[in-house]
Protein backbone atom coordinates (compact mmCIF):
# COMPACT_ATOMS: atom_id res chain seq x y z
CA UNK A 1 0.00 0.00 0.00
CA UNK A 2 1.21 3.48 -0.88
CA UNK A 3 2.03 5.55 2.20
CA UNK A 4 1.47 8.90 0.47
CA UNK A 5 -0.73 10.16 -2.33
CA UNK A 6 0.07 13.41 -4.08
CA UNK A 7 -2.91 15.35 -5.40
CA UNK A 8 -2.25 18.31 -7.68
CA UNK A 9 -5.27 20.48 -6.86
CA UNK A 10 -7.61 20.88 -3.93
CA UNK A 11 -10.57 20.16 -6.21
CA UNK A 12 -9.13 16.71 -6.89
CA UNK A 13 -9.33 15.64 -3.23
CA UNK A 14 -12.22 13.42 -2.15
CA UNK A 15 -15.29 15.23 -0.79
CA UNK A 16 -14.58 14.41 2.86
CA UNK A 17 -11.00 15.69 2.63
CA UNK A 18 -12.05 18.89 0.84
CA UNK A 19 -14.61 19.51 3.58
CA UNK A 20 -11.95 19.07 6.27
CA UNK A 21 -9.55 21.39 4.45
CA UNK A 22 -12.37 23.96 4.24
CA UNK A 23 -13.06 23.65 8.00
CA UNK A 24 -9.34 23.97 8.77
CA UNK A 25 -9.11 27.07 6.54
CA UNK A 26 -12.11 28.62 8.30
CA UNK A 27 -10.43 27.96 11.63
CA UNK A 28 -7.32 29.96 10.66
CA UNK A 29 -9.29 33.14 11.29
CA UNK A 30 -9.21 32.27 15.01
CA UNK A 31 -5.47 31.60 15.21
CA UNK A 32 -3.46 33.64 17.68
CA UNK A 33 -0.19 34.35 15.88
CA UNK A 34 0.85 37.94 16.67
CA UNK A 35 4.58 37.14 16.30
CA UNK A 36 4.90 34.91 13.25
CA UNK A 37 1.69 36.08 11.55
CA UNK A 38 1.51 32.48 10.27
CA UNK A 39 -2.04 31.28 10.87
CA UNK A 40 -2.52 27.52 11.09
CA UNK A 41 -5.80 25.63 11.26
CA UNK A 42 -6.48 21.94 11.75
CA UNK A 43 -9.70 19.98 11.43
CA UNK A 44 -10.07 16.52 12.94
CA UNK A 45 -12.75 14.14 11.69
CA UNK A 46 -13.90 11.59 14.25
CA UNK A 47 -15.29 8.23 13.16
CA UNK A 48 -18.78 9.32 14.32
CA UNK A 49 -18.68 12.26 11.87
CA UNK A 50 -17.90 14.97 14.43
CA UNK A 51 -15.43 17.64 13.29
CA UNK A 52 -13.19 19.38 15.83
CA UNK A 53 -11.02 22.32 14.81
CA UNK A 54 -7.92 23.80 16.38
CA UNK A 55 -5.63 26.74 15.67
CA UNK A 56 -2.10 27.67 16.60
CA UNK A 57 -1.67 29.65 19.80
CA UNK A 58 1.55 31.65 20.08
CA UNK A 59 3.06 33.09 23.22
CA UNK A 60 5.77 35.68 23.84
CA UNK A 61 7.60 32.88 25.68
CA UNK A 62 7.90 30.88 22.45
CA UNK A 63 7.98 27.34 23.83
CA UNK A 64 4.69 28.01 25.61
CA UNK A 65 2.60 28.10 22.43
CA UNK A 66 0.76 25.21 20.80
CA UNK A 67 0.34 24.00 17.23
CA UNK A 68 -3.11 23.77 15.63
CA UNK A 69 -2.88 20.00 15.18
CA UNK A 70 -2.25 19.36 18.86
CA UNK A 71 -4.98 21.80 19.91
CA UNK A 72 -7.46 19.92 17.69
CA UNK A 73 -6.33 16.43 18.70
CA UNK A 74 -6.24 17.19 22.43
CA UNK A 75 -9.64 18.88 22.24
CA UNK A 76 -11.08 15.87 20.43
CA UNK A 77 -9.61 13.50 23.03
CA UNK A 78 -10.98 15.66 25.86
CA UNK A 79 -14.48 16.11 24.48
CA UNK A 80 -14.87 12.67 22.85
CA UNK A 81 -12.57 10.28 24.76
CA UNK A 82 -14.23 7.15 23.39
CA UNK A 83 -14.33 8.18 19.73
CA UNK A 84 -11.50 7.49 17.32
CA UNK A 85 -9.88 10.01 14.99
CA UNK A 86 -10.30 9.10 11.34
CA UNK A 87 -8.58 11.97 9.57
CA UNK A 88 -6.97 15.38 10.08
CA UNK A 89 -6.43 18.25 7.65
CA UNK A 90 -3.83 20.93 8.32
CA UNK A 91 -3.61 24.25 6.47
CA UNK A 92 -1.86 27.58 6.89
CA UNK A 93 -1.96 31.09 5.54
CA UNK A 94 -0.17 34.32 6.17
CA UNK A 95 -2.13 36.91 8.11
CA UNK A 96 -1.91 39.29 5.15
CA UNK A 97 -3.54 36.80 2.76
CA UNK A 98 -6.62 34.61 2.40
CA UNK A 99 -4.67 32.21 0.15
CA UNK A 100 -3.30 29.04 1.67
CA UNK A 101 0.44 28.60 1.97
CA UNK A 102 2.14 25.20 2.21
CA UNK A 103 2.55 23.74 5.70
CA UNK A 104 3.14 20.24 6.97
CA UNK A 105 2.98 18.88 10.52
CA UNK A 106 5.99 19.55 12.74
CA UNK A 107 7.79 16.74 14.53
CA UNK A 108 5.96 17.26 17.83
CA UNK A 109 2.59 17.06 16.09
CA UNK A 110 3.63 13.94 14.20
CA UNK A 111 4.60 12.35 17.52
CA UNK A 112 1.23 13.26 19.09
CA UNK A 113 -0.63 11.87 16.07
CA UNK A 114 1.44 8.68 16.32
CA UNK A 115 0.51 8.35 20.00
CA UNK A 116 -3.18 8.72 19.12
CA UNK A 117 -2.85 6.09 16.39
CA UNK A 118 -1.27 3.68 18.83
CA UNK A 119 -3.90 4.44 21.46
CA UNK A 120 -6.80 3.78 19.10
CA UNK A 121 -4.96 1.04 17.19
CA UNK A 122 -6.08 2.51 13.87
CA UNK A 123 -4.30 4.84 11.44
CA UNK A 124 -5.15 8.52 11.12
CA UNK A 125 -5.10 9.89 7.58
CA UNK A 126 -3.33 13.24 7.31
CA UNK A 127 -3.99 15.85 4.62
CA UNK A 128 -1.61 18.80 4.20
CA UNK A 129 -0.26 21.11 1.53
CA UNK A 130 3.23 20.35 0.26
CA UNK A 131 5.89 22.96 -0.53
CA UNK A 132 4.99 22.78 -4.25
CA UNK A 133 1.32 23.60 -3.43
CA UNK A 134 0.16 20.07 -4.19
CA UNK A 135 -1.78 18.18 -1.53
CA UNK A 136 -0.37 15.21 0.33
CA UNK A 137 -2.51 12.48 1.85
CA UNK A 138 -0.55 10.31 4.25
CA UNK A 139 -2.17 7.02 5.21
CA UNK A 140 -1.01 7.37 8.80
CA UNK A 141 1.13 9.26 11.30
CA UNK A 142 3.45 6.26 11.28
CA UNK A 143 4.10 6.98 7.60
CA UNK A 144 5.17 10.52 8.56
CA UNK A 145 7.25 9.36 11.52
CA UNK A 146 8.62 5.90 10.70
CA UNK A 147 11.00 5.80 13.67
CA UNK A 148 8.64 7.30 16.23
CA UNK A 149 8.98 6.97 19.97
CA UNK A 150 6.26 4.68 21.30
CA UNK A 151 5.24 2.74 24.41
CA UNK A 152 7.53 -0.06 23.24
CA UNK A 153 10.53 2.21 23.86
CA UNK A 154 9.48 2.66 27.49
CA UNK A 155 8.87 -1.03 28.13
CA UNK A 156 12.37 -2.24 27.24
Amino acid sequence: MKEFTRIEHLDDLDTESKYLVHKAKEATSHAYAPYSKFLVGAAVLLVDGTVITGVNQENAAYPSGMCAERVAVFTAASLHPDTEIKKIAVVARKKSSKELTPATCCGSCRQVLLEMENKQQKPIEIIMQNHDHSWIKAISAAALLPFGFTRANLEK
